[in-house]
């Protein structure tokens, strides 16, 4: 049995304890699913992302300490954050991620991270039955991604103040719920806060998928291709979204917590 590498990072921050934790676990060889999920549960950071280092495209899975997950921004900004401080991957090397979600790419972009996911639009429903009570808010938009549900409100103050009763948002068929406002401060074009109990995650402190809804809605309704991010958790976080057609850019920041090694056996 070797040990494997298994480093916390936190994404979408230039400090430590703020943005968002993912464990980043580097393997020779892919895992058992059950393994895997042991180890996200073990660690309970929102999501734990599985690098298999092959020549090429890299593996990647991620998991919430309860079930895996089809695509996570900040546990892919951080594993290739550990990819290239470990060594593992030169830094000017372009990275590739072979996911659930089709082939997810990484750069280095100054002194952040840039990621291209694919774009994830949303189309304009009847919010749901219950929602705007179990938010505890009033919507003047509300919509519907592959995997989120969006709703806009009024006011950056009305996402900040928002405490929904997450156990009734458990009970939608979505991922998560994301609430967004126009911001408030220079230096950013849009607010939100994005919940995922369902997950095993009440409230996720820095999201980078849901960028890939976010941009484009916010870039369409300022006539802009690139909008900065604020997502107004405790621990607070910060992104840049350039619209590429069917595609995004999402840059942030990352920092390594610790670094340690596990047994793998898999």
């Amino acid at each position: 049995m070797a040990n494997v590498p298994l480093v916390l990072v936190d994404a979408f921050s230039r400090r430590p304890f703020h943005g968002n934790g993912a464990a980043v676990c580097i393997l020779p060889r892919p895992a058992p699913v059950a393994w895997m999920q042991h180890l996200a549960e073990e660690m309970r950071q929102a999501e734990t992302a599985f690098v298999v280092l092959r020549r090429g495209t890299i593996g990647l899975r991620w998991f919430t300490p309860v079930a895996e997950v089809a695509l996570c921004g900040h546990a892919t900004l951080a594993s290739a954050h550990v990819l290239w401080e470990g060594g593992y991957r030169p830094p000017e090397e372009l990275l590739r991620f072979t996911t659930q979600s089709g082939v997810l790419t990484a750069r280095r972009l100054g002194a952040q991270i840039e990621l291209d996911f694919p774009v994830d639009p949303v189309r304009e429903v009847r919010a749901p039955k219950g929602l705007m009570t179990a938010l505890g808010t009033q919507a003047v938009f509300v919509g519907r991604g592959r995997f989120d549900c969006l709703v806009e409100v009024e006011t950056e103050a009305q996402v900040r103040d928002l405490a929904p009763d997450v156990s009734a948002l458990a009970a939608f068929d979505v991922r998560g719920v994301i609430v967004t406002a126009r911001s408030s401060r220079r230096g950013s074009e849009y607010v939100c806060r994005f919940f995922a109990p369902s997950l095993g995650i009440p409230e996720d402190p820095a999201t980078g998928s849901i960028a890939a809804t976010l941009g484009p809605f916010w870039a369409e309704r300022l006539g802009r291709a690139t909008v900065r991010a604020r997502q107004l958790s405790s621990r607070g976080a910060e992104m840049t979204v350039e619209v590429r057609g069917a595609r995004v850019g999402i840059a942030g920041s990352a920092v390594t917590v610790f670094r340690t090694e596990i047994p793998f056996g898999g």
